[in-house]
């Protein structure tokens, strides 16, 4: 997350945003830099030319000012995040997690071994030229896992509906106005508080959070070059590659997608809890709301789910992962192809059932008890099984 200690609550904020869960679908890759702070000489202004011109300078985090509007600095901002990101070698550190590199400089396949179900010795890469199929799983690790690891960096702002509702008063004439003050987002629960008046639309917190989505670039080339420039175990430890890894910029991230999002707390509905309290609540929901607006903007960035049961058809997703009534599934068949990797193939669409989505959004138990533990789908009865993969394409 961008860290602005200066903003109201940010300090509580940050707290909760490093110690919030991470959404059960997602392998959690975190590494130890979570903080970007916004106060750092690395965010002074320079133009988009020398944003994108010099990643050996200090000044990279270009201008990202807080209040800013401007077309310019709109269109720069992702850039100069990813700019600091490369230069801070978060890239690196993220291939580091996945090759478990030790103290020593050594790697090991552990962890993809572990995450994708294969077979450590199988991945070994001292075997890897010599085996058509170890050369096979290394491709499909790299495909399957290794691509697919994502960095989310968080700019939130906090807003007490209060002074929103103050502001707005005489200026708000209908629901779209409303959206617009808190965020354009979930405009049927703005529609809510719209109809019941500006002073109940006032009452409690709006965390705001837009959210910026890059991607670790690896593919065949780099593969090549990490297999036969850097990789050394602890076992065999070849100095040489251990410095030439240390010195290595070869690894990068790009720029996916940006999206905003919000979550607000109505006072009424926690009337026990602290302002404290209340805002790490909207926190939470704020990262799961936005992360669920990423998927369904970017395909990349979507998960395959398991169902978990045939009768009914049902799996362990709902409202904080967005669903909505309505929402399209395809259910995936793992299967490997000639060269043994692995493919998916869709077997047939399924929709969410529009009356039994799960609510299991950060503290959902205290606005709404239920006993529901999943969310149920309808079509393909008795055509499909727990275990099977579902994918949202829609």
């Amino acid at each position: 997350m961008i860290s602005d200690l200066t903003q109201e609550y940010s300090d509580t904020i940050q707290s909760v945003f490093v110690k919030a869960p991470l959404i059960d679908k997602f392998n959690n890759h975190i590494i130890e830099t979570r903080l970007i702070s916004r106060a750092d000489s690395s965010f002074a202004y320079t133009p988009t030319e020398e944003v994108e011109e010099a990643p050996k300078k200090k000044g990279l985090m270009s201008k990202l000012s807080k209040n800013s509007d401007s077309k310019e600095d709109k269109s720069i901002q992702h850039l100069a995040i990813l700019n600091d990101l490369n230069t801070h070698g978060i890239a690196k550190s993220l291939v580091s997690k996945w090759f478990n590199r030790s103290e020593l400089g050594g790697f090991n396949m552990d962890l993809i071994a572990e995450r994708g179900y294969y077979n450590a010795s199988d991945l070994d890469v001292k075997i890897a030229n010599s085996s058509e199929r170890g050369s096979a799983l290394l491709a499909d690790a790299g495909e399957a896992l290794i691509k697919n690891t994502f960095i989310i960096v968080n700019d939130f702002k906090y807003t007490n509906k209060e002074e929103v509702a103050e502001k707005a008063k005489g200026l708000l004439s209908g629901v779209t106005k409303v959206a617009s003050v808190l965020g354009k987002d979930n405009l049927a629960n703005t529609s809510t508080l719209a109809s019941k008046g500006v002073e109940v639309a006032g009452k409690g917190y709006v965390i705001k959070t837009k959210a910026y989505l890059y991607k670790l670039v690896w593919n065949d080339e780099i593969a090549n070059v990490f297999y036969n420039n850097f990789w050394t175990d602890d076992a065999n430890i070849d100095n040489d590659k251990v410095e030439a890894y240390n010195q290595t910029d070869v690894f990068k991230l790009e720029y996916v997608g940006t999206e905003t999002s919000w979550a607000d707390i109505q006072s009424t509905s926690y009337s026990n809890k602290s302002n404290v309290e209340l805002i790490s609540v909207a926190t939470v929901r704020a990262i799961d709301n936005v992360i669920s607006k990423l998927q369904r903007k970017f395909e990349v960035f979507r998960t395959k789910t398991p169902l978990v049961s045939s009768d009914p058809l049902a799996a362990k997703i709902g409202l904080k992962e967005g669903l909505e009534k309505g929402d399209k599934y395809e259910v995936l068949e793992q299967v490997l192809n000639k060269d043994g990797i692995t493919e998916y193939k869709r077997l047939g669409v399924i929709k969410v059932d529009k009356n039994l989505i799960w609510d299991n959004r950060y503290n959902a138990n205290e606005e709404n008890t239920s006993s529901m533990e999943y969310t149920t789908f309808t079509g393909g009865k008795n055509k499909f099984f727990a275990g099977m993969l579902i994918r949202q394409i829609n």
